[in-house]
């Protein structure tokens, strides 16, 4: 088991960070080339003013009209994808993996607050997922897979609070969280995942198209 978590902390976290990375700069250099092949006309019409602002509004909460329509899910999707990234990155044990695999840190989270960052980052997944459920509109667009990559992102979540506070087998679950958040990474550039930089693109596409274009706002 001490060699296991060695590896999972060691040269896993290597290959994980570098096929994220990797990945994510590749996909999105590929789809760049193909949009420049074959939307050639749609790049006269970029203006970078318009497509900030798309962004900016699709970034903070209630920004756009279709968000404050579904107040609930617009608050818990802006919580969720927010946690997502500060839990993870402000979380003391993993400053400590940070520095001990790549030298560097950041600054941590008080504990009691990851844990309480970490409890509505799950409460939000959980209103993501009830939506899914029990909205045809959305139900009958979301496979099999959506479910999975949903529950499949709140894993490390819940195997990491479940490890520090020593519910359950702590090594076997330390060991899944590890895991899970290597796998996450990994799955990031080849799945819907992958929006957490496609994201960028396609609302300053949108702003370039529906602002410079036709004057007309994206929210």
């Amino acid at each position: 088991m001490i060699e296991l978590y060695e590896f999972l902390t060691g040269p896993a976290v290597w290959v994980s960070f570098s096929i994220f990375i990797g990945g994510l700069l590749v996909r999105t250099i590929y789809l760049l080339g193909v949009s420049l092949e074959r939307d050639r006309v749609f790049y006269n019409h970029v203006d970078m003013k318009w497509g900030l602002r798309s962004i900016f509004h699709w970034l903070v909460p209630l920004g756009s009209r279709s968000l404050r329509a579904q107040p609930v899910f617009g608050i818990a999707s802006f919580v969720f994808h927010l946690f997502l990234f500060v839990v993870p990155l402000f979380l003391q044990a993993h400053n400590m993996l940070l520095h001990e695999a790549f030298g560097v840190s950041l600054p941590s989270l008080p504990e009691s607050l990851s844990d309480i960052l970490t409890i509505v980052f799950l409460a939000a997944g959980v209103i993501l997922l009830i939506r899914r459920l029990v909205k045809p509109e959305v139900r009958i667009l979301t496979s099999a897979w959506d479910y999975f990559l949903l529950l499949f992102t709140c894993l490390p979540f819940v195997t990491g609070l479940f490890a520090y506070h020593q519910i359950g087998p702590y090594q076997s679950m330390l060991i899944i969280h590890i895991v899970s958040a290597e796998a996450l990474l990994i799955l990031i550039p080849f799945t819907k995942l992958s929006h957490v930089v496609l994201f960028f693109f396609s609302r300053a596409f949108i702003g370039f198209e529906m602002g410079t274009r036709r004057g007309a706002k994206t929210w």
